[in-house]
């Protein structure tokens, strides 16, 4: 029997952000056949930045103390998975995707234990990683800090 959550599963995670040798860069983690986010669902009785912190500090070692959260920012996708978990069924699946910084002075070593390998991406935009989910996720970072870059801008103006 398939439950209401899992007629539509709902994914969270971080996109987590550092500055290193003066570059800015993203973390993604390597699966056997695509890079991803460090993300997983939602379990029962959990909000979604519960899930999207619980799942960042089991899949990447980095305790949540060591990141700021970027509070006035979120993305959220729908997308659908064919053949979810092998029942033969298609599912629409909702992600929901929050920002953070690593702190500063933080290491940002990575132990991964859900996935192959991990990688700092050089923040170049546009990105063209995966398009369902990541590369409109980069997008809208990027929209969402020219936004806050203006807004400093005007503030300075005054």
């Amino acid at each position: 029997m398939v439950t209401a959550s899992e007629k539509q599963p709902v994914s969270c995670g971080i996109l987590l952000l550092r500055k290193h040798k003066g570059r800015k860069q993203f973390l993604l983690m390597k699966h056997a056949r695509r890079w991803d986010l460090p993300k997983g669902h939602v379990d029962p009785g959990e909000t979604k930045l519960e899930c999207a912190m619980r799942e960042f500090e089991e899949e990447t070692g980095i305790d949540r103390n060591d990141i700021k959260l970027q509070k006035d920012f979120r993305f959220e996708e729908y997308y659908e998975v064919k053949n979810w978990k092998g029942r033969g069924e298609n599912v629409t699946k909702r992600l929901v995707i929050f920002l953070a910084k690593l702190k500063k002075g933080v290491s940002g070593k990575v132990v991964p234990t859900e996935h192959l390998d991990y990688q700092w991406v050089d923040w170049d935009p546009p990105h063209d990683i995966q398009e369902k989910t990541i590369n409109p996720l980069l997008s809208q970072v990027t929209d969402f800090q020219r936004r806050r870059e203006k807004k400093k801008l005007k503030k300075t103006d005054r």
